[in-house]
């Protein structure tokens, strides 16, 4: 099955970085997601119960990401990825986490990580 759920450039306002002055501000995390999922029942029944509901993923990445104020964006990449697959039985997932104006010179910087088997 190659079938895919896309939520990308999910922004979540948290705490994140390893700077003492980081961690007394909020910053802008950016989140790209692609979730292996069959979409030939959804795709049938035209049913949200039947689909991976993205508005939940993106309520739950949110929720994730602002309690855990990870230092580094590969812990919150790791537990962010753990808690999708989870809670959403989600067995395959490439998760993309950038934070943006990190590094002045660059657009943003970023992790990616596949967690799973498609």
């Amino acid at each position: 099955m190659a079938d895919s759920v896309l939520i990308e450039g999910l922004v979540v306002e948290t705490v994140v970085g390893v700077y003492d002055w980081e961690r007394d501000v909020t910053q802008a995390l950016v989140v790209d997601l692609e979730m292996a999922w069959d979409n030939r029942r959804p795709g049938e029944s035209d049913e949200v119960a039947d689909a991976l509901d993205y508005a939940q993923v993106s309520a739950r990445t949110k929720a994730c990401l602002e309690t855990l104020k990870p230092k580094l964006l590969e812990h919150g990449a790791e537990v962010l990825a753990g808690v999708l697959q989870r809670e959403f039985g989600v067995r395959w997932l490439r998760l993309t986490l950038r934070k943006p104006g990190a590094v002045p010179a660059a657009r943003s910087v970023g992790v990616c990580i596949e967690r799973g088997t498609r």
